[in-house]
């Protein structure tokens, strides 16, 4: 499968009595490093489970692209991976059991997981810790053991929800730094964050607030048009701009 490309056309969600997605139309290219950045309440985590076909839309549409042509998201699902803001691990599992685990869930064969094991564990430094529970590891280390999860199977585009809430700067920073390696892979990212400094580091940014779109596009291009200093400052703009 080559890299995989996401449009969304119109698309709205309703949760109870919550309009989570009111009509968002976003384009997220292939091999990209996407940023979905807004509050708490903005709409992130629910676009990103439309994106996972994990909620269906009540209105618009959610599109799929492969070498330059549509495919169903049935082609593109076993190669799409999503991280949820809090992975579902097993406390009781080690770190070294986790990838057994999921080497046996994705069907790796053993000359394909070796190798792809060995080097998850040395980007994301979690070798010294391969034999430590799930339950004993620190928020950072947590969230990368999920990450590690979802990257044995090599996947063409990753949903990564909030990965670096509550995480530790340096943990943060060495996340990022994994995230960077596989956009340069043509791996498709999209990661939603309620850090306004971590839009910056994205390819192109997408601003949420209340279930809308506000802004999108690449961060430079987005602070010059406004003349802001940071996106903590165009969000605050591009909110006031559009409330009564």
């Amino acid at each position: 499968m080559t890299a995989v490309g996401i449009t969304t056309s119109g698309v709205s969600k309703r949760l109870g009595r919550t309009q989570a997605l009111d009509g968002v139309s976003l384009e997220f290219a292939a091999g990209g490093l996407n940023g979905l950045i807004g509050p708490d309440g903005a709409g992130k985590t629910t676009l990103m489970r439309i994106l996972a076909g994990l909620l269906r839309p009540d209105q618009g549409s959610v599109a799929f692209s492969a070498g330059g042509r549509k495919v169903p998201f049935a082609e593109v699902r076993p190669t799409m991976a999503y991280m949820p803001q809090r992975p579902s691990l097993y406390p009781d599992l080690s770190v070294a059991e986790h990838l057994e685990f999921f080497r046996d869930l994705y069907g790796l064969a053993p000359e394909v997981y070796a190798p792809r094991a060995a080097e998850l564990l040395s980007v994301t430094r979690l070798e010294p810790f391969r034999d430590r529970r799930a339950s004993q590891l620190s928020g950072g280390m947590y969230k990368k053991l999920g990450l590690m999860c979802c990257l044995l199977q090599s996947p063409t585009a990753l949903l990564l929800d909030e990965p670096t809430n509550g995480v530790d700067p340096i943990s943060r920073r060495e996340f990022w730094d994994l995230l960077y390696r596989l956009a340069s892979r043509r791996v498709l990212i999209v990661i939603s964050t309620a850090y306004m400094d971590e839009a910056e580091r994205c390819s192109k940014v997408h601003l949420l607030d209340d279930g809308r779109v506000l802004s999108s596009g690449e961060p430079a291009a987005l602070l010059a048009a406004e003349g802001a200093a940071g996106f903590h400052e165009l969000f605050l703009r591009r909110a006031d701009a559009r409330r009564p």
